[in-house]
């Protein structure tokens, strides 16, 4: 069989023909085809011939593209991560996919960069690095705030929010959480509380939870004026979480006190390739990076050696699945079956 990826870069060849993944390629007879560009209604027929496809977060896979590819006789999805935001799952339930995901893979890579982001952001460390380079060793502006003390507002308290909380109550940290399904781990280092009183008593807040419709901008022009005054806000999650219009505007009038992004609404046309040498025509985008206290990185919190052995694995653990007609501990849609409620796709649980 063929089995087709996209969005691929040289990273995902590496971990994808490690030795695990390699016996399974040769005992199944897999050839496998990879493409650096997304998947999208112009791409899919070069899934033609190929039996899966293994995809990304930016990948199209609304309905059109899973009918597309469906004719063409791709009969499984594969998602090399944890949210399934980007795939109608209707649409591959009535198609008879079969769509799996890796819900878990390193939740403390994702945590340790959030904390990275928050302690350069708040120390200023990206600007004092800079300065350095040019001879400048001036302190003036680069001034932060103890995090020993702070509170900390942790929405979503699946696997990573909680890594995050861990490590923020390493700090001496007080932990708020905010999450429709409550956690017990997390009460070993926090107490959950409301989304209101959650922005309005914390000093750093940190998103955690996916993306769907109820989520989608959960931090707006609303929930923004309900954050304590100079509150810095980590998003590591999906770009769509946050409105963006609304926080530039919350940054313009100095109500937002500082802004770090690993992931942006309008991602899917940048991140992941190198735009340095043409002009970037998101307006937004290049409104936020003017800022001084603004932090934007290109959705590189899960990249670690760790995690991308982890997403390779369990990539190739669900393409076995499929193979040999398993029942897949992390199908979201089995094929020619009923979508599976499995209790950590509750997209809190993420």
């Amino acid at each position: 069989m063929q089995l087709a990826v996209f969005s691929a870069k040289p990273y995902d060849k590496t971990y994808l023909t490690s030795a695990r993944a390699a016996e399974l390629d040769n005992a199944a007879g897999i050839e496998i085809i990879y493409h650096e560009f997304a998947l999208s209604l112009d791409t899919v027929p070069l899934a033609k011939g190929a039996s899966a496809v293994c995809v990304f977060v930016n990948d199209d896979l609304g309905a059109p593209v899973l009918e597309s590819l469906h004719a063409s006789g791709v009969r499984a999805v594969l998602l090399r991560c944890a949210g399934y935001n980007n795939v109608d799952m209707a649409a591959a339930q009535r198609l008879g996919l079969f769509v799996a995901n890796v819900p878990s893979y390193s939740p403390e890579a994702v945590a340790e960069f959030a904390v990275a982001q928050i302690q350069t952001l708040n120390r200023n460390t990206h600007r004092a690095y800079n300065r350095v380079r040019e001879g400048n060793f001036s302190l003036q502006g680069l001034l932060g705030r103890t995090l020993h003390g702070k509170t900390v507002g942790v929405v979503g308290t699946g696997r990573i929010g909680v890594a995050f909380a861990r490590i923020m109550h390493g700090f001496g940290c007080r932990l708020l959480a905010y999450d429709l399904f409550e956690n017990d781990e997390f009460k070993k280092y926090g107490a959950y509380t409301d989304l209101d009183t959650l922005l309005s008593s914390s000093d750093f807040v940190s998103l955690h939870c996916p993306l769907t419709n109820e989520t989608r901008h959960i931090i707006n022009d609303a929930t923004l004026a309900k954050m304590k005054k100079g509150a810095m806000l980590v998003n590591t999650s999906r770009g769509g979480l946050i409105k963006t219009k609304a926080v530039i505007a919350a940054l313009k009038r100095k109500h937002l006190g500082g802004l770090a992004l690993d992931v942006y609404e309008g991602e899917s046309a940048l991140f992941y390739n190198d735009h340095s040498g043409h002009i970037i025509d998101d307006d937004e985008l290049m409104r936020l990076t003017t800022f001084h206290n603004v932090l934007v990185c290109g959705h590189q919190a899960f990249f670690t050696e760790e995690a991308l052995r982890e997403i390779a694995d369990g990539t190739i653990r669900n393409l076995s699945d499929f193979l040999h007609r398993r029942q897949c501990k992390f199908a979201l849609v089995q094929e020619a079956g009923p979508t599976l409620a499995r209790k950590d796709s509750v997209p809190i649980r993420i």
